[in-house]
């Protein structure tokens, strides 16, 4: 059955706003995300050092979410790297100087001190690592192992 008129709208809507989100971190703070990232409304990006945060493409950024790219207390200014199709759980928080790799996932509420290696995903206050060899789609989705070496051989192919 295809799905209401209604529920088309607000989901191209959403999708709208995401872009038009993205866009303002780009153009009005300099920020470097990239495109089909999704950023909650209620998460907070660096404003006292925007060009120091670099998110990478279709990465989702949960609600609550604070990624910091200053130390107040230090005076320190800190680049933040975010890699391709992460997922940055709700009320977590990225310190400056993180560097976190493709397909990884942040749990919620964590607090990442330490760069996180591709294909992880970690959890806790201080973010540990849970688990390795994650291979994650878009936003941090996690899709069966078939798919996905499915897809690393149609790209190594073409």
């Amino acid at each position: 059955m295809p799905a209401p008129m209604i529920s088309r709208i607000r989901s191209n809507l959403a999708l709208l706003n995401y872009e038009l989100r993205r866009l303002y971190f780009v153009h009005f703070w300099k920020m470097d995300i990239k495109k089909g990232t999704r950023i909650s409304l209620s998460a907070k990006l660096d404003k006292t050092h925007p060009s120091g945060v670099h998110i990478g493409k279709n990465t989702a950024v949960a609600f609550g979410s604070a990624i910091l790219a200053h130390d107040f207390i230090n005076g320190k200014y800190k680049d933040v790297f975010i890699g391709e199709n992460c997922l940055i759980g709700a009320g977590s928080v990225i310190m400056p100087g993180v560097q976190i790799g493709n397909n990884c996932i942040v749990s919620p509420n964590s607090v990442v001190f330490q760069n996180v290696p591709a294909g992880s995903i970690v959890m806790g206050n201080p973010a540990k690592i849970v688990q390795w060899n994650v291979i994650t789609g878009p936003w941090g989705t996690r899709g069966s192992t078939q798919e996905s070496s499915r897809e690393r051989s149609a790209a190594v192919q073409a």
